[in-house]
């Protein structure tokens, strides 16, 4: 899959002098955390579950696609609101335009049985994996 998981190292003394910066500059960097969209991935037997927290979206804000293996989940929300008094003048205005992007790697899906079902600001994709995904081959030495 695209992530990889690293253990937190505990000890100071195990570190690596790269370990030290490795982040520096990430949170001026980085996308606003509460624009980040919240995603879990399951691995089943025979499928991937993904589950990605968008609130406030409408399913036609939200873009899927899956091309070379990657997962791609995109979002485009505008918001206007204005408040006028009882003359028809405006008070209070505020515009708010949100983009996210997710990518997720994977290997051995049947891209046709890709199902994507959407509820109540949470987009629930299935992957389901080829029949030779999970499948390991010996290879002999020679």
């Amino acid at each position: 899959m695209a992530f990889e998981m690293r253990p937190f190292n505990n000890s100071f003394f195990d570190m690596k002098p790269g370990d030290v910066f490795k982040d520096f500059g990430r949170p001026f960097f980085s996308e606003d955390k509460n624009q980040m969209m919240k995603t879990d991935i399951t691995e089943r037997e025979d499928s991937y579950m993904v589950e990605a927290e968008l609130p406030g979206m409408n399913k036609e804000d939200i873009n899927i696609e899956f091309d070379r293996g990657i997962l791609t989940i995109s979002g485009n929300q505008s918001v206007d609101n204005e408040a006028t008094d009882d003359e028809g003048r405006v008070i209070h205005r505020e515009r708010s335009v949100s983009n996210i992007k997710r990518q997720f790697s994977f290997e051995g899906i049947e891209e046709a049985e890709i199902d994507a079902k959407f509820d109540n600001g949470i987009l629930n994709i299935t992957l389901p994996k080829t029949q030779d995904a999970g499948r390991s081959k010996r290879i002999e030495i020679n």
